[in-house]
Formats: C-alpha cells, sequence, structure tokens
C-alpha cells in the first residue's frame, strides 16, 4: 500500500518500522526481556537471596544455568531480578524526564518571547553542569533508595525534551488550528496540551525510547559505583560490580550481566532508531 491510496501517517511509520530488520529485533529482544522479568518467579525456582554458603561460587551447570556467586546465589535467578529493577528505573525515569520536559518545552516554545529567552537561558546553564555529579548530590542529600534514584536521573534528562518539543512547538503555534483555537476562546494551557502537544508525539516518543537505554546505562553506573539500588536488591551494575571484584577467578559472573545488559542497551538503540526512521518525514517518500 501506498500513501497514495489513503494510508494514513501512523500506518505508514508501522510499515516503515517492520521493514527494518534491525529494529524488528530490537523490538523482539526487548519484548522477550520484558515478558522474561514479569514471569521470574515463574521461571526460576530460586529466590534471589537465597544463599547456599555450602555451593560458594560455581560455574554454570543443569542445576543453575548461569553459575552461582561467592554466597552461593543462583545467577540467572539474580540476574531475571536484576532486570526488574534496571527496565522499572528506566522507565519511570524516562517518564519523569518526558513529563518535566514536555510541559517545559511546550510552554517556553508557545509563550516565546522574554519567556521563552529566560526558560532556554536556564535550560543552557543547566547543561553545562556535569549531570551524571549533580545526580550523585542528589543520591547522596535525598539518600539511595530506587524512588529517589529514578526521580533523580529523570530530573537530569529532561533537557533535550524540552529542546526538541520547544523547536516543535515554535512551528506548529503559527498554524491555522492553533489561531482558530485562539480565536474560539481556548485557553493556554488547552492550546499547549490539547492541540500542540498532540502534535509534537512523534519526536516524543523517538527520544522516549532513546532515553531509556541512555538512562539504564546511568543507573548501572551508578549502582557499580555504590549508589545506585542498595543490597539485598539487584541490578545489572550490582551484578556486573560484584563480577568485577572476581572476573579473575569467576569470570561468569561478569560475563552474563554484562552480556545482557549490553543486549538490551543494542535493543533499545536500534528500536529507537527504527522509529526516529519510521517518524521521520524526511524519510518517506514523497
Amino acid at each position: 500500500m501506498t500513501r497514495g491510496q489513503g494510508e494514513s501517517l501512523w500506518a505508514d511509520a508501522r510499515r516503515r518500522l517492520l521493514q527494518n530488520r534491525a529494529a524488528v529485533l530490537g523490538l523482539c529482544v526487548t519484548g522477550a526481556l520484558l515478558v522474561a522479568a514479569a514471569l521470574t518467579p515463574w521461571i526460576s525456582p530460586y529466590a534471589y537471596d537465597e544463599q547456599d554458603l555450602n555451593l560458594g561460587a560455581s560455574p554454570p551447570t543443569r542445576a543453575h544455568l548461569f553459575g552461582t556467586d561467592s554466597l552461593g546465589r543462583d545467577l540467572l535467578t539474580r540476574m531475571l531480578y536484576g532486570s526488574r529493577i534496571s527496565l522499572v528505573v528506566g522507565l519511570l525515569a524516562t517518564l519523569v524526564s518526558m513529563i518535566i520536559g514536555i510541559t517545559y518545552g511546550a510552554v517556553s516554545g508557545y509563550l516565546g518571547g522574554r519567556w521563552d529567552a529566560v526558560m532556554m537561558r536556564l535550560v543552557d546553564i543547566l547543561y553545562s553542569l556535569p549531570f551524571i555529579f549533580f545526580v550523585i548530590i542528589l543520591m547522596v542529600y535525598f539518600g539511595r533508595n530506587i524512588v529517589n534514584l529514578f526521580v533523580a536521573l529523570g530530573c537530569v534528562q529532561w533537557l533535550t525534551t524540552a529542546r526538541i518539543v520547544r523547536g516543535q512547538v515554535l512551528t506548529l503555534k503559527q498554524k491555522e488550528f492553533v489561531e482558530a483555537a485562539v480565536a474560539m476562546g481556548v485557553s493556554t494551557p488547552g492550546i499547549v496540551f490539547r492541540h500542540l502537544v498532540p502534535n509534537v508525539l512523534g519526536p516524543i516518543i523517538v527520544y522516549a525510547t532513546l532515553t531509556v537505554p541512555a538512562v539504564m546505562l546511568e543507573e548501572a553506573f551508578l549502582s557499580f559505583l555504590g549508589l545506585g539500588v542498595q543490597p539485598p536488591n539487584c541490578s545489572w551494575g550490582i551484578l556486573i560490580a560484584e563480577g568485577v571484584k572476581h572476573m579473575e577467578l569467576e569470570s561468569w559472573l561478569i560475563l552474563f550481566p554484562g552480556f545482557f545488559l549490553s543486549l538490551t542497551l543494542f535493543s533499545l538503540n536500534f528500536l529507537g532508531d527504527g522509529l526516529r526512521d519510521a517518524l521521520d518525514p524526511k524519510y518517506r517518500a514523497d
């Protein structure tokens, strides 16, 4: 089907996405990881904190497919539970950043003038700060727990979202449908959130997909430093940090978490690139 035969914008984007093999592969892998994380209690017969000190660190066996750590805990189980935390932190932190960035950028772009200049200068100032150190300061000041973690990560990821939304809104606010809404007496919040924001969903979806792996990588880095998820909970960052301590003698402790973290990040980036290509008008045939 071609656009000339009546194919909608979203149908065209879906068709283009499905034609991108890398994006489809990324979508399938991401979906499989989400299903595995959701079904963790039914996949593994062990608890993530169940210890067997007599077993200790042992290589992969039929009973423990990914081996065990130094406390005799099943590594596959800990990876599955860790994927839950890593994915949830990535998704919730992205959601926080999208809410802040969309609201800030849309309001700045629509108001324009001095308001826009002041709001964007604030964004420029925040851009100049080393954001990872800002996250560390927030974690140390407000406490190291998972809620503060995704709030802190979300609060430093909204800047690019705000710029993207602002640029789109600056273009859209000159369109006839906005002028018609103003003439009908629609309030400023109504114009921004009912008419403008829905029309910039394409770029927002693309950037949100690319933000999730970035946040997951930052969470892994913070957990590696001991500032992220705290024991007895585990994430892939904690598992990698534990694996580094024993990598010379028990290499499986870092190989499996490192592989699945890399696989997830690549899959999400492939999916994000595919969505960008599918939704960007520059990639559509005339």
